[in-house]
C-alpha cells in the first residue's frame, strides 16, 4: 500500500473511531495536520466515496466473516420452510459418508 493510501486509511479510521462522518474535506485536514504533504485530494476524496453511508467499525468487526452469504440463508429459510433448510445439511452429512480415506483404500502416508 501507497503512502497516500495509508495516510487516507488511517484518517479514515481516526474520523470513525471518533464517531465523525468521513469527508474528502476532513480527510485532507488530518492527513495535512499530520504533515504529510505527498497525499493529492483524490485519495481523499476516493476513500470518502467508498466508505460514505457505511458504519467503518462494521466492516472491520466482520472482516472475514463472509457478510453476504448469512442474509441470503436466512431469506431462504423463511421462504422455503424450515424443510429446505436441513435439506442440504443432509446432502452433506452423505457427501462426507461416501468418500473413502486413503486408509480404507490400503494407502498410507508412510507406504
Amino acid at each position: 500500500m501507497s503512502r497516500p493510501e495509508l495516510a487516507s486509511s488511517y484518517a479514515a479510521l481516526i474520523l470513525a473511531d471518533d464517531g465523525i462522518e468521513i469527508t474528502a474535506d476532513k480527510l485532507q485536514s488530518l492527513i495535512k495536520a499530520a504533515k504529510i504533504d505527498d497525499v493529492e485530494p483524490i485519495w481523499t476524496s476516493l476513500f470518502a466515496k467508498a466508505l460514505e453511508g457505511k458504519d467503518v467499525k462494521d466492516l472491520l468487526v466482520n472482516v472475514g466473516s463472509g457478510g453476504g452469504a448469512a442474509p441470503a440463508a436466512a431469506g431462504g429459510a423463511a421462504a422455503g420452510g424450515a424443510a429446505a433448510a436441513d435439506a442440504p445439511a443432509e446432502e452433506e452429512k452423505k457427501e462426507e459418508e461416501k468418500e473413502e480415506s486413503d486408509e480404507d483404500m490400503g494407502f498410507g502416508l508412510f507406504d
